[in-house]
């Protein structure tokens, strides 16, 4: 698989804002798994982005991560 190098070009913002309803909690949201990712030194497979927050944001497309907000 290719990955990508070019910034954020993927995920596609339309298909992340599917998973969660807000910009703000997917910034927020992405910033914590990919501090997870990075703190943990977690190897994350097949992935396409190569920076952590793209990892994350990944993740969060493909329901490998179980994020609540509180109300």
């Amino acid at each position: 698989m290719t990955k990508n190098k070019d910034g954020m070009r993927y995920p596609s913002i339309d298909k992340l804002l599917s998973k969660i309803d807000s910009k703000y909690k997917l910034v927020y949201a992405a910033s914590k798994v990919a501090h997870i990712i990075e703190t943990e030194k977690l190897k994350v497979e097949d992935t396409q982005c190569v920076k952590s927050v793209g990892v994350a944001l990944e993740e969060i497309l493909n329901d490998k991560v179980k994020i609540n907000f509180e109300s």
